[in-house]
């Protein structure tokens, strides 16, 4: 019963992306249509649950015991990114249609807070294998959720009658804000 609260909980009510403002930078940036959403959702999904296995991995079994947490932010962003170029890498050489369907969204995944910003709560919240598995997987779909949904809400605010001091990157936030508020009425499911 407790996985299934922290996958409605990651999913949902503590979005990465709307509750926890995560991740910005690409959802403002790929959510222009849904195509590239979908692909930035699918590179966030495998790149965060991959990540999440490695710093939990790091920090439960090199960090903790030898009281290094401290370096946990130091560490991770070094996992992280060292992993994200690894995968490009073997992608690349493995299979180059994969690697042509990523095109950008895996780099720029290096930089996505999100990815981080998962890393830093499962040791936060002190979860083991089973609860950080379910906890980076969820994140990563509630992230991909929100990240179609609004790419699909821009796509039908294109041949809306916007007013002008609203278009583009305004109307988008405030978009962003209502999808937050109705996330947020998921709450009354995970208490």
């Amino acid at each position: 019963m407790e996985l299934i609260y922290i996958a409605i909980s990651a999913t949902f009510v503590n979005n990465i992306l709307l509750a926890q403002y995560l991740g910005n930078c690409p959802f403002l940036g790929v959510s222009k249509k849904i195509e590239t959403a979908v692909g930035m959702a699918a590179a966030v999904l495998f790149v965060t649950a991959l990540a999440s296995i490695c710093t939990w991995s790091v920090s439960t079994y090199v960090l903790n015991p030898y009281g290094l947490e401290f370096l946990q932010t130091l560490t991770f962003i070094l996992v992280i990114a060292s992993l994200v170029q690894l995968v490009e890498i073997i992608i690349k050489k493995k299979s180059r249609g994969l690697y042509n369907a990523l095109g950008v969204y895996l780099p720029l995944i290096t930089t996505n807070c999100a990815v981080m910003g998962v890393a830093l709560l499962i040791p936060k919240n002190e979860m083991g294998f089973t609860e950080m598995l379910v906890f980076s997987c969820c994140s990563a779909i509630g992230y991909g959720l929100a990240l179609i949904l609004f790419a699909g809400i821009r796509e039908r605010l294109l041949i809306s009658p916007v007013p002008k001091s609203m278009q583009g990157t305004s109307i988008a936030l405030v978009t962003a804000g209502i999808m937050a508020m109705a996330f947020m009425g998921f709450q009354g499911m995970a208490s």
